[in-house]
């Protein structure tokens, strides 16, 4: 996670509106976003997205219902997401956020080809439960 230099835009406002499952962020150099949870999900900074290098990448499917359950604040320069399927590791920063903005739809497009390459989908019923994390997951 880059951090926070004079040249970041800092956030003015930031609002959760909840029906709609979008977060509006405004920066301080006049930009402003529109970010839908789903987007804010399968782009979470986490190790457990992104993995620890180049190509290691989570694809994350079944995600369109997904909600924010809470918005944390991190410091003066992030937010940390608790994500209404459990997920709450990601520290958005100002500069990953702004960066999310300005690259939405190349990335949104990006997820779409994934998706579509892996197979998979964005809704949470045509989207297989995980493997189980350690074991076959039954009690020997």
């Amino acid at each position: 996670m880059a951090g926070l230099d004079d040249k970041t835009p800092i956030p003015t406002a930031l609002t959760l509106h909840r029906k709609s499952r979008i977060l509006e962020i405004a920066f301080d150099d006049g930009a402003e976003f529109s970010l839908p949870f789903e987007f804010l999900r399968v782009y979470s900074p986490s190790a457990e997205v992104r993995g620890h290098g180049p190509g290691q990448e989570v694809l994350q499917a079944g995600k369109r219902d997904v909600d924010i359950d809470d918005l944390q604040p991190v410091g003066n320069y992030a937010v940390r997401p608790v994500f209404s399927d459990g997920h709450d590791s990601g520290l958005y920063s100002w500069d990953y956020l702004y960066s999310l903005g300005k690259q939405q739809d190349a990335l949104w497009q990006q997820y779409l080809d994934r998706l579509a390459e892996a197979g998979a989908s964005r809704d949470p019923a045509l989207t297989p439960p995980p493997a189980p994390k350690h074991g076959c997951g039954h009690k020997h």
